[in-house]
């Protein structure tokens, strides 16, 4: 039996290309620098989103069109960590993305797949775990296997757990914030870019975004 070659992490000041699929929706590619990489995570900037309508929990925006956020992606996790703002640089907390393990295809090309849980933490405020009905409905859809579906559940769970213990999120996180990211307002945005790639209806709400 051939063992697959490793394929080495990004390095810092490069590009990356990372195809996002998501359940019953298009399929998004996009492209962001990396700013670290290492045994403890790649960190990757996102220096304006690209939605059309600001995104709320609670009533109250998270994240606005234009918005930085810094990346976080750990190699074999079932999750990845965004630290989002506000379009005028204000923190407003962190954000995972319950996924599968990201497939590094090669150095700066990476692919994975939302499954639909997300974990809010705000700066003020209890965490919420969202978007519990939209995994239920895929499950129910067949859009999703149910062994990948019930091991969304326990990241989430797992995730929730380690923030009530602070054993999560890891000490990276914190080590990061738009004063270390280069170009983080105001600048040029040469490495995002998103593709429509399913047939699938474009997603009738600004809730799910990465």
């Amino acid at each position: 039996m051939t063992r697959r070659r490793a394929i080495p992490l990004p390095s810092a000041g490069t590009i990356v290309e990372i195809r996002y699929r998501r359940l019953g929706r298009p399929t998004e590619t996009y492209r962001q620098q990396v700013l670290e990489s290492g045994a403890r995570g790649i960190v990757t900037f996102q220096p304006r989103t690209p939605i059309d309508a600001p995104l709320a929990v609670a009533d109250a925006n998270i994240l606005e069109p234009g918005s930085p956020v810094i990346w976080f992606t750990f190699p074999h996790a079932w999750h990845d960590i965004g630290l989002f703002h506000l379009a005028d640089g204000t923190p407003t907390g962190l954000y995972a993305n319950v996924l599968t393990p990201v497939e590094f295809v090669s150095q700066n090309r990476w692919e994975t797949t939302d499954l639909c849980l997300d974990v809010w933490v705000p700066r003020r405020g209890a965490a919420r775990l969202l978007d519990t009905a939209e995994l239920a409905d895929a499950e129910a859809e067949g859009l999703v296997a149910s062994a990948v579906a019930v091991r969304a559940r326990e990241e989430a769970k797992r995730l929730m757990a380690g923030l009530a213990s602070a054993s999560w999120p890891p000490v990276l996180v914190s080590e990061w914030s738009l004063a270390r990211a280069p170009g983080a307002l105001g600048a040029e945005n040469p490495t995002r870019h998103s593709s429509r790639e399913s047939a699938s209806p474009p997603e009738s709400s600004p809730g799910r975004r990465r």
